[in-house]
């Protein structure tokens, strides 16, 4: 369930609804589209949800700024560091304010001082706005650092 919303009665037409409107994705490998800017692919959820061009782009500004890219807006993914790329990563995935952000290894392929600049950034995030974050991660310190942990331990999951 997410919300009144139990995922066993949707069909793809919702569920891909779903997806796009209530729930944002941040992964391990960016997944930013190469040809497209900073800005053009924190815009793309919100085009594809039908927003106009002209707020799509807005709210792009805003978030990119949030996360501290504002002077990176025309950039293209592989003109951005590797923590760059992410923060855009970020910055998509709240672009239409989802309830639910699922992280799979989100600071994983960082160094470690970008990897606390991402982690803080979620966190803020998860205060600032109230989204839930689902994180799946390796990073001890930032598991500590959730109000929640469960654990995977051989195929069994334990709450820490």
């Amino acid at each position: 369930r997410i919300g009144d919303t139990d995922l066993n009665e949707c069909d793809d037409r919702e569920l891909a609804h779903l997806r796009n409107h209530r729930i944002g994705f941040v992964f391990q490998f960016h997944h930013l589209l190469g040809d497209f800017t900073a800005q053009e692919n924190v815009m793309m959820p919100s085009l594809i949800a039908g927003a106009s061009p002209e707020e799509a782009a807005r709210r792009s500004r805003e978030l990119l700024a949030r996360v501290g890219l504002e002077d990176r807006l025309s950039h293209r993914p592989g003109e951005l560091s590797g923590g760059e790329q992410q923060r855009v990563a970020v910055a998509r995935a709240i672009v239409r304010s989802p309830a639910l952000v699922l992280a799979d290894e989100p600071t994983g392929n960082l160094d470690p001082q970008t990897a606390a600049e991402v982690e803080d950034l979620l966190r803020e995030l998860n205060r600032e706005q109230g989204l839930t974050l689902v994180v799946v991660t390796h990073s001890e310190r930032l598991a500590r650092e959730m109000d929640r942990c469960l654990r995977l331990r051989g195929g069994k999951l334990e709450v820490a």
